[in-house]
């Protein structure tokens, strides 16, 4: 099985002075596997990146707020994220991995304890697509819940999967900028779907992962800066439906970032303070119902 890196052993204190309450909107935790074991079907092996690692970056980087993603190496055995988030509920949110059959009440349930969303992979190398007409029948269950459906989908694929996006009674979330490669350049097709998709008024978009993205890599001085210009197209079409995170600790990466070099990329992406300020605070605030 594929084992995957740890998180970068010392990650850099950023000089961008992140505002009060920024949320980092993707971010996993993994075991300890000890506790919380991980699922024999997994596609990857990591180790152990424990919410007490999490909480250390954070106040490294000025973060106020999380949203913690489930990973699909714990299945749909929710325990790690539900446990992290039981650590600082009202600073932390979860979005989950759920079973097809899902009930109402277990969703009320996962809502009570901080879930706002489920996640839908569409990434081959992660297993099969999820179902689409499974996915919509627990978006109609979630719906009274105010939750939403995050999707880990590239923007290649959008055109095909438009007509399902747009029936979708919830809003939807799309992960890591839909992994638009900067190589391709900023006039290439999947770009131009993602934005078509992102004016739709229930669309959102994640801009995480800009080194999944790059066509460079740390080297360079600001590292992963190439993928600014293709941030400024999305917050030029959606600026109140964008959300930004780390995707701390980093699974299946070219390599992992030092996420205090990801923070300063963030002055890049806007001139405007304001509109960086909607991206790091009211837009999550909105979207995972912080009071």
């Amino acid at each position: 099985m594929k084992r995957v890196p740890p998180p970068h052993p010392h990650p850099s204190r950023p000089a961008f002075v992140l505002p009060r309450n920024a949320c980092d909107t993707h971010v996993h935790v993994y075991g300890p596997a000890a506790r919380f074991p991980l699922d024999p079907a997994r596609a990857y092996d990591p180790p152990d990146a424990p919410i007490e690692r999490l909480e250390a970056l954070h106040r490294l980087l000025g973060v106020d707020r999380a949203v913690l993603v489930q990973a699909t190496v714990h299945g749909t055995d929710n325990s790690a994220m539900l446990d992290a988030i039981a650590r600082a509920p009202r600073r932390y949110r979860g979005v989950a991995l759920v079973e097809d059959d899902v009930s109402p009440r277990r969703l009320e349930q996962l809502h009570e304890q901080g879930v706002r969303g489920v996640r839908y992979n569409f990434m081959p190398h992660l297993g099969q697509s999820a179902d689409t007409d499974k996915v919509r029948a627990v978006a109609e269950r979630i719906a009274p819940l105010g939750w939403h459906v995050q999707l880990h989908v590239t923007a290649a694929h959008l055109g095909a999967l438009r007509g399902f996006l747009e029936s979708l009674p919830v809003p939807f979330v799309i992960d890591h900028m839909g992994r638009t490669m900067v190589a391709d350049g900023l006039d290439q097709q999947p770009l131009a779907d993602l934005l078509d998709v992102l004016r739709h008024p229930r669309a959102w978009l994640k801009i995480s992962g800009p080194e999944r993205i790059s066509a460079a890599l740390s080297r360079q001085d600001r590292p992963y800066a190439d993928a600014a210009p293709f941030v400024r197209r999305m917050l030029d079409v959606a600026p109140d439906r964008i959300v930004w995170g780390t995707d701390w600790p980093h699974p299946n990466v070219r390599e992992v970032p030092d996420d205090g070099k990801l923070v300063d990329l963030l002055p890049l992406y806007s001139d405007d303070p304001a509109a960086l300020d909607r991206v790091l605070v009211d837009n999550p605030r909105r979207l995972y119902g912080y009071d």
